[in-house]
């Protein structure tokens, strides 16, 4: 039997490295995407229906005019009301590429914000790379090297997304928020120093069965965020559509003027003179994009489990113990299971089916950092 080669430290440096700077990169990201939402003017795409309902407002008040002239009598003039879901009805509402739609501005904070992203995803994967090269294995063998491949995974469903003409600009800001909290967290807690892995993980399983569960992870978390902002936009489209204020989401989830003064902007709404179109997707848009996400990465997740029986079959002689990783990967696939069947078979849309779903990622998430560091079991590799 040979015994493992020790670790290369000049890579294992130039990981750490190339991981900072990667987050150095993700931190003027962030900003950038902050500047998309809070400075981006008005879209094009914002213009165009706000001029589409005020000439149909003007087309309707000719009309009326021209039927009192004929009948002789007076015609009356209602104030034109703010047009939210009547304008579009189920339709998804047109938003645009992005955040701040397609203004100048709001277009180039949004490049910036994601050259930036497209650079700091480069440093990341280096810095996966080379922590794999470092151990000549996989980059997966402890918590920090999970949680640095995990979010390096994360930006890269991301860039996939834009790549093939997704309209998922707006996940820019979680997402830069998410891979900072991530990686901070990462070579702050759960840092380990590179070296072999313990005889247990010795297998080519671990490239299974590990890779599918960061994939499944990265996608779950691209269905989580959209499910998260369907919930804030819902709630602000049943406020215009009750007759009440945004809550003060008016300024994040409206388009502003092209001027971009808020205070003459809520004074047109007032008046019925102005017509909000949204930063965001519409809701429906929003959770039809989480349930196509979750549908579609879920048969990954059967997978994952499969293969992590069949490697328990190998290393411990048993397919299913009801260790505690194991207990609560099951409990996620059911909860997941549950969302699905209930859209499918229930027709639960919207809100309840929102909450199954982020109950469902939230037992993800403890699987992951609640099980790892305070449960004790066979998959206790956490390194920390």
């Amino acid at each position: 039997m040979t015994l493992a080669a020790a670790a290369n430290e000049n890579l294992a440096h130039i990981s750490n490295v190339l991981i900072y700077s990667a987050m150095a990169v993700y931190t003027l990201a962030f900003l950038a995407h902050i500047a998309e939402w809070v400075f981006g003017s008005r879209s094009a795409v914002g213009r165009t229906a706000a001029a589409i309902t005020v000439e149909a407002q003007e087309t309707a008040a000719g009309t009326a005019g021209k039927a009192a002239a004929q009948g002789g009598g007076t015609a009356v003039l209602e104030r034109p009301k703010v047009v939210t879901r009547s304008v579009t009805g189920d339709r998804d509402v047109p938003d645009g590429p992005g955040a701040a739609g397609t203004s100048e501005k709001g277009d180039v904070y949004g490049r910036s914000a994601i050259s930036l992203t497209v650079l700091a995803f480069l440093l990341h994967a280096g810095g996966v790379l080379t922590r794999a090269l470092s151990v000549e294995r996989a980059p997966w063998g402890n918590m920090y090297e999970f949680s640095t491949t995990f979010g390096m995974a994360v930006v890269g469903v991301y860039l996939v997304l834009l790549v093939l003409k997704k309209n998922v600009r707006w996940l820019g800001l979680p997402l830069t928020t998410t891979i900072l909290l991530d990686l901070g967290l990462a070579v702050s807690v759960l840092y380990t120093d590179s070296d072999q892995l313990v005889p247990a993980l010795h297998s080519y399983w671990l490239w299974i069965h590990v890779s599918c569960a960061i994939l499944s992870g990265a996608a779950l978390w691209v269905g989580a965020c959209s499910t998260l902002m369907y919930l804030f936009r819902d709630g602000y489209e049943a406020r215009l559509v009750a007759g009440r204020t945004g809550a003060g989401l008016d300024r994040y989830l409206a388009e502003l003027p092209q001027d971009r003064t808020w205070a003459r902007f809520k004074a047109k709404l007032a008046k019925g003179t102005d017509n909000p179109v949204s930063r965001l997707p519409a809701a429906a848009t929003l959770d039809k994009f989480a349930y196509r996400i979750n549908a579609t990465v879920f048969p990954l997740w059967t997978f994952t489990i499969v293969a992590g029986a069949i490697w328990a079959e190998a290393a411990w002689g048993r397919y299913w113990g009801w260790d505690p990783k194991e207990v609560w990967s099951f409990i996620t696939w059911v909860a997941y299971a549950c969302y699905l069947h209930a859209r499918a078979t229930a027709g639960w849309k919207g809100r309840k089916a929102a909450y199954i779903a982020l109950f469902a990622f939230a037992t993800y998430i403890f699987n992951y950092y609640g099980v790892n560091i305070f449960v004790t079991g066979k998959h206790s590799y956490a390194g920390v």
